[in-house]
């Protein structure tokens, strides 16, 4: 039989449901039962291991969420941009942090406490609407990535990271993806950095791909993840 593989565009970025619930403005006027928190890039918000108390909502810039196994090997579970929720497996009973949260760019965040979120997601229903949307939606994504990691090549998982990435298939054009390191996406892909190195020049050579102050991607890249 034959394994899988065509992802198309919805599957590349799902949408969240509720689009017309306004978000920053419901968690602005939560601001004096939240703290507005500024991270330095390349500073962990927090570190697996530690006491999960708190959900974070990105305002500004990119996280990385980082697993650690006992042996000491990391791998990163995703990147998050700009409107993105964390740690919010506080919520579901997780005691401790089960990753670290990393600031990729310099950055600017949300922490809410705990009771302060389930009380809203109690009293407010269109909120809880909206949150229990996108954790669905990235519970989407995630079997996404376990499928691509199970089934695609190196190759076709980079090209797939970088659409990520670039936020391909939401409204507008795909932005430039500041500045990653080969070994960063050699961690999210799932194989060795001199392989990463190959594939960026060969998308580079093929025109799916521009280094200009930033990693440019084009929509053309999708191809690669559409070819058997």
């Amino acid at each position: 039989m034959k394994s899988q593989k065509r992802l198309t565009k919805r599957e590349i970025s799902p949408k969240l449901p509720s689009p017309h619930f306004a978000v920053e403005t419901f968690l602005n006027a939560l601001a004096s039962k939240a703290k507005v928190v500024e991270c330095l890039k390349k500073s962990n918000i927090f570190v697996q291991g530690e006491p999960a108390n708190s959900v974070y909502y990105t305002q500004k810039g990119r996280i990385k969420l980082t697993v650690t196994s006992e042996q000491g090997k990391s791998a990163i579970l995703g990147v998050l941009n700009e409107t993105n929720f964390f740690g919010e497996g506080c919520i579901a009973g997780q005691s401790q942090r089960m990753m670290t949260a990393t600031a990729i760019t310099d950055c600017t965040l949300l922490r809410i406490e705990k009771p302060t979120m389930i009380a809203a997601l109690h009293q407010y229903h269109d909120f809880s609407e909206f949150f229990i949307s996108y954790v669905l939606s990235r519970n989407i994504r995630y079997e996404a990535d376990l499928v691509d990691q199970l089934f695609n090549s190196s190759e076709k998982r980079l090209a797939r990271v970088l659409l990520l990435l670039s936020r391909y298939g939401k409204e507008g054009q795909p932005q430039t993806i500041p500045k990653i390191s080969h070994e960063t996406l050699a961690q999210m892909v799932g194989t060795t950095r001199p392989h990463i190195n190959r594939f960026m020049n060969k998308f580079r050579k093929l025109g799916f791909i521009e280094y200009n102050g930033g990693l440019n991607i084009h929509s053309s890249l999708i191809n690669m993840t559409l070819h058997d």
